[in-house]
């Protein structure tokens, strides 16, 4: 059942897609600038910083300690388990956009949630839809095969732990009597403390740069914070299935954002498969 909380009456006049469109044009455009400053700060150095930035942030706006201590031992659980994904999916992912074009590293992210769309197929229409988002994703990335098996094994680890990020985030996000950005929020602090070890000491670069340190929190801004709230308060009003098709988004953001970020001109037949899983994501029809 999807809670009803006293903020729910405010973001819930905005249409659930406005929420999702906001957190497509934000996914990509994060990393995007994130891999401007690998030249100053290695990959897990910047997944750390964007992790303690946005959970930094989350824990002044909500301090969600005050509902951690409110909830019962599944629901802490199951935000642990949130937590360690969001930590290692986002270690996992720069990783990979270090070694891996950008491109293939999107279409690998959509793979394993066309497995959760597809699950719940239950018409013609949405299953057309479904088979066009596929195509679309499969003519914008267009991937193949690096011999940088490192990169590879990064790329498919995030990708998995995104369709966990889906899942695990649609359950909080209907968590009875927790405020949607709460778990959020302490679900980034928990990851945080867990990509601690491995980020901090490749981090050190930005505390001695003002300029650089303000850089990299607003690759956590753009990539963690806003995404996610989105993300929240789009799962907890759209069903699991719908969510997981509109991801096919993602990879056209992308194309669409390394076009005006990293000048990274699109081909007609780029443009032809953007406008293809658009019409997918309008096509679908979603049973109240």
């Amino acid at each position: 059942m999807v809670r009803r909380t006293k903020d729910a009456a405010i973001v819930d006049v905005v249409p659930a897609q406005t929420y999702f469109v906001v957190s497509a044009i934000f996914h990509y455009l994060g990393p995007a600038l994130a891999v401007l400053l690998f030249a100053r700060i290695e990959p897990l150095g910047v997944a750390w910083l964007r992790i303690a930035a946005a959970g930094t942030i989350f824990w002044l706006w909500r301090r969600p300690l005050r509902a951690w201590r409110t909830l019962d031992p599944a629901t802490r659980k199951l935000l642990a388990g949130w937590g360690a994904v969001l930590a290692v999916m986002n270690c996992s992912f720069y990783l990979a956009i270090d070694r891996v074009p950008l491109g293939t590293v999107a279409a690998a992210e959509f793979a394993p949630v066309i497995v959760l769309a597809a699950i719940a197929v239950r018409s013609l229409r949405n299953l057309l839809a479904l088979v066009l988002a596929v195509a679309g994703v499969y003519i914008l990335t267009d991937i193949r095969l690096s011999q940088d098996w490192i990169g590879l094994l990064c790329t498919a680890l995030n990708a998995l732990l995104f369709a966990a990020y889906v899942v695990l985030g649609h359950r909080v996000s209907r968590v009875d009597g927790l405020r949607r950005i709460d778990g959020l929020a302490l679900a980034m602090g928990i990851a945080t403390v867990i990509a601690l070890p491995v980020g901090v000491a490749q981090a050190k670069p930005a505390f001695s740069d003002l300029k650089l340190l303000a850089a990299a929190i607003g690759v956590g801004v753009c990539s963690s914070v806003i995404p996610y709230v989105s993300d929240q308060l789009a799962m907890a009003r759209l069903k699991r299935s719908t969510f997981a098709l509109m991801l096919a988004l993602l990879p056209a953001t992308a194309t669409a954002i390394g076009a005006v970020v990293l000048r990274q001109i699109p081909t007609l037949p780029e443009i032809a498969a953007v406008a293809i899983i658009v019409a997918a994501v309008a096509l679908h029809h979603e049973k109240t």
